[in-house]
């Protein structure tokens, strides 16, 4: 809600679940993906919603917007997933108009689920993909130094889950969920495993 009349530029858009959000509160959405299948799902999960958006294939290292085009800019679980980190980062503030926020995730390296995945040996969610890096917040940070102001937020802690099955999963529900839970938060705040940086240009 609070970009309701904004315009919103998400990159990396996949089938539209986030931007159809930011349309449905009021935004000017315009949404890019590299993958053509994702801008047809993306579009005719508009059309589903009755809701409009200027939806476009595009790369999000070679943006096809002006200097200062957008006000936030949403480029949520994707820089993790492309080889030029940099330039897209670099591309998402330049679109960005100044006073303007970009919001990125990614996946944090010094995280409790990268560790117990490595423990127990349980693979983790799209490691099969042809690029995943993992970040710690430094090297985050350093991605970002372009903006003139970044907030760094941890998030997804462990909870109990019925995923788990067998003696990894009773251990992970029992002794994992409730251990890192008691502990006080400024403990292992910074070991959530999503990263998010809220940057302003």
């Amino acid at each position: 809600d609070g970009q309701r009349g904004k315009k919103v530029l998400d990159v990396g858009c996949g089938a539209g679940v986030d931007a159809v959000r930011f349309a449905r509160a009021g935004a000017q959405v315009t949404a890019v993906d590299i993958a053509p299948a994702a801008i047809d799902l993306a579009t005719r999960n508009f059309e589903y919603q009755k809701l409009s958006a200027e939806l476009t294939v595009a790369d999000g290292e070679h943006l096809p917007f002006p200097d200062s085009s957008f006000d936030y800019v949403f480029a949520h679980g994707v820089v993790q997933y492309t080889t030029g980190a940099q330039a897209l980062v670099n591309e998402c503030r330049r679109v960005l108009r100044p006073g303007g926020v970009a919001v990125f995730q990614v996946y944090n390296r010094l995280s409790w689920l990268n560790l117990l995945s490595k423990i127990m040996k349980v693979g983790l969610e799209h490691q099969d993909a042809p690029v995943l890096r993992k970040y710690s917040a430094g090297e985050f940070r350093r991605l970002l130094t372009l903006f003139g102001g970044v907030r760094l937020v941890f998030e997804r802690f462990p909870v109990r889950s019925r995923l788990h099955k067998g003696w990894k999963g009773a251990v992970y529900n029992s002794v994992f969920v409730g251990t890192f839970n008691a502990l006080p938060r400024s403990l292992v705040r910074r070991f959530g495993w999503h990263l998010l940086a809220f940057c302003t240009r």
